[in-house]
C-alpha cells in the first residue's frame, strides 16, 4: 500500500511540474509574438506606411512563430495553432497588396487566437473541471 501511495504521488508531482514548464513556454512565446505584432500594428496603422519595414516586421514575426512552433506543437492542439498559422499567412498576403486595413483585422484575430490558447493552456480550476 505504501508502495503504491508514493509511485502515485511521484506522478502527480511528475505531471505538475510538465505542466507548469509547458505553461511557461507557453506564456513566454505567446507574449515574444504579441510584442512582435504590436510592433507589426504600430508600422501599419501609421499615417504614412513604411512598405518595407512592414515586410521585415512581419519576417521577424513569421520567423519567431516557426521557432516557437516547432516546441508548442508537442503539447498544444495542432488545430489551435493552424489557426494562428493561417492568420499570419493571411496578414502577409494583405501586407504584400499593401491592404493594411485588412491586414489589421488578421492581426487582431492572431492576438485573440493567441491569447486564447494561452488561456486554455493554463492550469486553473475552470480548465479542470
Amino acid at each position: 500500500m505504501y508502495k503504491e501511495v508514493v509511485i502515485s504521488i511521484f506522478v502527480v508531482v511528475i505531471i505538475i511540474i510538465g505542466n507548469v514548464i509547458t505553461q511557461n513556454n507557453t506564456a513566454k512565446s505567446v507574449e515574444e509574438i504579441n510584442n512582435n505584432l504590436s510592433m507589426l500594428h504600430e508600422e501599419i496603422t501609421k499615417q504614412e506606411i513604411d512598405q518595407e519595414k512592414s515586410k521585415q516586421q512581419m519576417a521577424k514575426t513569421e520567423k519567431d512563430w516557426e521557432k516557437r512552433y516547432e516546441t508548442m506543437a508537442y503539447y498544444i492542439e495542432h488545430n489551435e495553432l493552424e489557426k494562428v498559422g493561417t492568420e499570419l499567412s493571411e496578414l502577409k498576403a494583405n501586407i504584400e497588396m499593401e491592404e493594411y486595413s485588412q491586414g489589421v483585422e488578421h492581426l487582431e484575430n492572431c492576438i485573440f487566437i493567441l491569447e486564447h490558447i494561452k488561456d486554455k493552456s493554463a492550469l486553473k480550476i475552470v480548465n479542470i473541471f
